[in-house]
């Protein structure tokens, strides 16, 4: 996972697409949102958002 962190960041520096990292961010807060909220109580709250 560290390589594919470090591979991914020298692809935003020599590509100068600095744009994506937030993207990229925010999917994956979503994505770890998602899967913790699973199986909690909150999870139909979650689900009407989508």
């Amino acid at each position: 996972m560290k390589s594919f962190l470090f591979e991914f960041w020298a692809f935003l520096k020599v590509r100068k697409k600095f744009w994506l990292l937030p993207i990229v961010v925010v999917l994956v807060l979503l994505g770890g949102l998602l899967i913790l909220a699973k199986g909690s109580a909150i999870a139909p709250f979650i689900y009407t958002i989508f």
